[in-house]
């Protein structure tokens, strides 16, 4: 999978972010609510740290940060959430990893096994698609005049950083997800900004659909992120609208 196609993804999934923020951010409330239980001091929680860190990079106003870690101490007391994450296939032998957080599994899995259906897919066990992908902590900064490959690399390299990724208008650092609060707390300390800040699911190689089957595929992937127990929807489909951009 090349560097450029990724940038694409996460381009398209700006997009969208933009078009449902208030969906978005609700999402996101929930993960830091739920990483700030028990400890609401990032200083401290690395989880809720890196869970700030991805809020930021999607947008998400300090004050609805401050007031979503601060519901930790109030309306989650006796809802116990759960991560959650479930695996199938869509149209044409496509891999679909779906990530959730949930206060009631058996109403998410269900959903999640009705949208597979739905759209010519089917919900598959435990490993049954994610050995096709790579768990990666991603950091994304936009590439300035300013800001050269190798003084991003060097400072990846201090960090800790497995690699990065050069593309016309980004640096992609990639870590493994032990490492990512670490790196992501190095670049943050020399003031740097991300686009794109998360532990995320790559895949290894990607799949073309043709076009009847991507417009099925696509239907499944806007159900996915359309539920609200659902936090992230990985897949290792080449769409058309990656295409266009590359």
């Amino acid at each position: 999978m090349s560097g450029h196609s990724k940038w694409a993804n996460i381009k398209n999934k700006k997009a969208k972010t933009d078009a449902a923020k208030g969906q978005v951010f609700t999402k996101l409330g929930r993960e830091l609510a739920v990483a700030a239980k028990g400890n609401p001091d990032p200083y401290t929680n690395s989880k809720l740290a890196d869970a700030i860190a991805k809020a930021k990079a999607a947008n998400m106003p300090n004050d609805n940060i401050k007031r979503s870690i601060a519901k930790a101490a109030g309306e989650l007391n006796g809802v116990n959430y759960e991560n959650l994450t479930y695996e199938g296939y869509g149209v044409g032998g496509s891999a679909v990893i779906v990530a959730t957080l949930t206060d009631n599994k058996n109403r998410t899995g269900g959903d999640v096994r009705h949208i597979f259906s739905k759209y010519g897919g089917n919900m598959g066990t435990t490993g049954s698609v994610s050995y096709m992908f790579e768990n990666k902590g991603v950091l994304v900064i936009e590439r300035t005049v300013n800001l050269d490959e190798d003084t991003i690399m060097e400072i990846a390299l201090e960090a800790g950083a497995e690699d990065v990724i050069t593309m016309d208008d980004v640096y992609e650092i990639r870590t493994a997800p032990s490492d990512f609060s670490a790196v992501r707390k190095y670049f943050e300390e020399k003031n740097y900004e991300f686009l794109e800040a998360e532990v995320m699911m790559i895949p290894n190689d990607k799949v073309t659909l043709d076009e009847h089957q991507c417009e099925t595929f696509q239907k499944m992937i806007d159900a996915f992120e359309e539920l609200d127990d659902v936090q992230d929807v990985y897949h290792n489909v080449d769409l058309p609208e990656e295409d266009e951009e590359e």
